[in-house]
């Protein structure tokens, strides 16, 4: 083909042309070749609601007869109908009916080639019956049936619409892998502090239920067990230690980690200052000589990975010298999340140094730290401003020549009020979900909001018991 022709054959690609009644011919035909991919199934299963496991979950497909997904049969039906509303009779078209004969599953990866052809012009009615049938890559037939369609009365040519980009968003989709690694692991005996209200104590009992954790209830026993009655779940087979109060369920729960009862702490229904003031205790609490502090776990449907942020819940403004132990917590996670060589980025207004900017300084001084293996197990790179932490492509434009920039796993915010409120953006404007943890302390603590739903709990639970297993096999620092 010229460079002329194709060309042409572009533009005429652009346009739609409809046939009326007097110009179909019986055996006249038009055709459409399309391969079934998994974000076809999946679009179509959001949009019709249709998730039969067969048609969408992996696993429970392999151990059916087909051994494999396979399009939602209308899938065929919707394909028919876009060769008789653009091609044949074309835009105006009509549908007056249609039957369809499924007689073999389109497969994922098959190539289906869709035919409709002219049968019978029917003058009195100005109908037209159309012979329809999809075949796959070896001809053999998978659906077939006839629709009665009536065609445009007038010719129309117009531009073919332009569709929408359509995104498909799977949110969650790598906390709940986070959670799958987890449940494979023994169950974390955890202290659940003050779980005396719905939301708190039902993600406990789905977490228990998941095989994540094994639950201690610390807090009134007649307030936890009211919350189980509102949220009807059974918690009998959970040991509940008795406290008065939210204050003394704190300390009761930091007093079981000492005493070997429970490996990790959770946050119910309780204020976090509250939480941590049991934990920081000097006597009595759960202090390391690392500096405690918290990073959310965000699974965000348009990045590539998962993004860990800190610190956004304890240390309000911290030092050069406590960045130092929060980068290193945050590097020490991504190891235990299975994160080899975490890239973190150390993140300011700007991407160069400029001394009447503290956070740029610091960020320099933690490099530099980085390089010397003051701080270890991760590539630090810094001051970067968040656009070219993480696309690639702005900083390319900036010319920035990283090997953290636009891939970071971690980012280091310079203080508490940007960290929350960059972790509260994603989640309530880019659909992120995020589970929290509070590392640092001899045990990890699953710090979770009154706002989180199921889903964020249990990661917040996977993620602590990850973190503790990757502690007892040294790959973490306690």
């Amino acid at each position: 083909m010229t460079e002329s022709t194709a060309d042409s054959q572009s533009v005429q690609n652009d346009f739609l042309e409809s046939h009326i009644f007097d110009e179909l011919t019986v055996g006249q035909s038009a055709t459409l070749v399309r391969q079934l991919t998994e974000r076809d199934i999946e679009a179509f299963a959001a949009i019709s609601g249709d998730v039969n496991p067969l048609l969408v979950d992996r696993r429970f497909a392999q151990a059916h007869e087909f051994h494999h997904l396979i399009a939602h049969g209308m899938w065929a039906g919707a394909l028919i109908s876009n060769v008789l509303g653009t091609q044949l009779p074309g835009p105006g078209t009509v549908y007056v009916h249609q039957d369809l004969d499924f007689k073999r599953p389109i497969g994922l990866g098959d190539t289906v080639t869709v035919t409709v052809s002219v049968e019978e012009k029917q003058t009195e009615t100005g109908r037209v019956v159309l012979a329809c049938r999809c075949a796959d890559q070896n001809g053999e037939i998978a659906v077939s049936g006839r629709a009665v369609v009536l065609p445009p009365r007038e010719k129309l040519r117009q531009r073919r619409t332009e569709l929408p980009e359509l995104t498909l968003r799977d949110r969650g989709d790598r906390l709940r892998r986070i959670i799958e690694r987890a449940a494979a692991l023994e169950p974390l005996a955890m202290a659940v502090v003050h779980p005396v209200d719905d939301a708190s104590l039902l993600g406990t009992v789905r977490a228990a239920e998941a095989g994540l954790i094994a639950p201690v209830l610390v807090g009134p026993e007649e307030r936890i067990r009211a919350a189980a009655e509102r949220a009807s779940v059974d918690i009998s087979a959970y040991r509940i230690v008795a406290a008065a109060h939210s204050h003394e369920a704190a300390q009761k729960a930091v007093a079981l980690i000492r005493a070997g009862e429970a490996n990790a702490l959770m946050k119910g229904k309780l204020h976090t200052d509250e939480l941590m003031h049991a934990v920081l205790d000097h006597d009595a609490g759960l202090r390391t000589e690392r500096r405690l502090s918290h990073v959310f776990v965000m699974d965000i449907p348009d990045y590539s990975r998962p993004l860990l942020i800190t610190d956004a819940a304890v240390n309000i403004s911290p030092t050069l010298e406590e960045k130092v132990d929060i980068l290193q917590n945050a590097i020490d996670l991504a190891h235990a999340l299975d994160i080899e060589e975490p890239k973190a980025a150390i993140l300011c207004a700007v991407e160069t140094v400029d001394a009447s900017m503290r956070c740029t300084v610091e960020a320099s001084a933690l490099c530099k730290m980085a390089d010397r293996g003051q701080i270890h197990g991760a590539l630090v790179d810094g001051p970067l401003a968040f656009d070219n932490a993480v696309s690639e492509n702005a900083a390319r434009t900036k010319g920035i020549q990283s090997a953290v920039a636009g891939k970071a796993d971690i980012l280091l915010t310079p203080d508490l009020e940007a960290g929350n409120m960059l972790a509260k953006q994603l989640e309530y404007l880019s659909s992120a979900s995020a589970a929290g943890v509070v590392l640092g302390a001899r045990v990890p603590i699953a710090l979770t909001s009154r706002a989180d739903d199921e889903l964020c709990r249990m990661a917040s639970c996977a993620v602590a018991t990850l973190m503790q297993a990757a502690q007892r096999s040294g790959d973490g620092r306690g």
